[in-house]
This record gives C-alpha cells, sequence and structure tokens, in this order.
C-alpha cells in the first residue's frame, strides 16, 4: 500500500481518489536535520508538476518571508500533511489526512525538529487534534506529543492568506519572526528560553 525509505515515500496507492489525479508523490524538501519543519496541507498543481512543497504562489510568499525575518528557505524543512494532489484543490479528507499521517510522523521522528511550524488550519488541527481557529491562534505555541515525543508547535496563517487577505500579511510575518528566533547564527544554539 505505501512505502517509505528515509525521508521519501516511494510507493503509496492508500487513498484511490488522490493516486488517480497526481502526477507525482510530492516529498518534503530541505535538510533531513532542520530545527525547523513546516507543514502545509497538501500539494497544488504547482507543486504535482514540480514535485516539491511551497512552489506555487504561496511558496513565493514563503520564501520571501523567511528570507525578510532572516532565514533562508535551504536551511528549514517543508513537508505537507497529504504527499499527493487532491482533486481540485480540495482539502485532504479525513482519511487521506489519516493514511498518510505515518509518513509526516516518521519524517518528524527522523528531522527532529526544534519547532514544528503548521501553515494554515488544515495542518494545525491535524497535528493538535483539536479544532483550531488559526487567524486569532496564529503565533501561538504549542506543547504536543508527535511521534513518541513532546514536540514544539508554532501556529501560522497559511502563506495564502496573504494574498487574498493583506491584513493576514503582518500576522505572517510575526509568526515567521517568531519562528526565526528558534536559531541563531552562534554556532546554532537554541534560544528556546526566550519563549
Amino acid at each position: 500500500m505505501g512505502e517509505m525509505d528515509g525521508l521519501t515515500v516511494t510507493e503509496c496507492t492508500k487513498c484511490p481518489d488522490l493516486v488517480a489525479c497526481r502526477s507525482q508523490i510530492v516529498n518534503g524538501v530541505g535538510p533531513a536535520d532542520a530545527d525547523i519543519l513546516f507543514v502545509g496541507e497538501g500539494p497544488g498543481a504547482q507543486e504535482d508538476e514540480q514535485g516539491e512543497p511551497f512552489v506555487g504562489r504561496s511558496g513565493t510568499v514563503l520564501s520571501d518571508t523567511l528570507r525578510d525575518v532572516g532565514l533562508e528557505r535551504e536551511i528549514v524543512r517543508i513537508t505537507n500533511c497529504v504527499r499527493c494532489r487532491p482533486p481540485d484543490n480540495r482539502n485532504p479528507r479525513k482519511e487521506e489526512l489519516a493514511n498518510c499521517r505515518e509518513y509526516l510522523e516518521k519524517e518528524i521522528d527522523r528531522v527532529d525538529p526544534e519547532l514544528i511550524v503548521t501553515l494554515g488550519k488544515v495542518p494545525s488541527e491535524h497535528l493538535l487534534g483539536r479544532s483550531v481557529a488559526v487567524t486569532s491562534e496564529a503565533g501561538s505555541l504549542v506543547d504536543k506529543a508527535i511521534a513518541g515525543k513532546p514536540r514544539r508547535i508554532l501556529i501560522s496563517v497559511h502563506p495564502a492568506a496573504t494574498l487574498y487577505d493583506r491584513s493576514q500579511t503582518d500576522t505572517f510575518v510575526e509568526t515567521l519572526t517568531k519562528a526565526a528566533e528558534f536559531t541563531t547564527d552562534t554556532g546554532g544554539q537554541k534560544r528556546l528560553g526566550d519563549f
């Protein structure tokens, strides 16, 4: 049904609807030992085509904002809750999220990030296991056990929210600024005491 080699899902047929419309499985990108792991919902059309998460308009917003807050995209890891594009860009269904959860947890376990940043409602609710009012909870840090270990999760609005609602831009920038504070230029020492 599904096969994972390291951080890469090489084969999966768990979700017939997604398998039928995907071009390829879109795995996470970035260092396997990144301090920060960004988790989105699922691939869109451009991600499905290029085989990389966040390469469309939302990806440009994410990359630009990362740069603006002092993080390069190359030093963070970016992945999604589901690795195959849902048809018509619909939200992934509960069973699709559940089918892909094992892959996400294995990735979190192997990367072992200091911080997980959830980009939008779907990944926030999926990882926290509760209803999340993303616009009011953006910037909140939450501790949650995932893959058998306590994890620090930072809730963020989705970068696309800034494209449709300019008032979300400040919220997004503030949240990523908070994420950037997790790393410093002094040998990668974490400043967890600041939180």
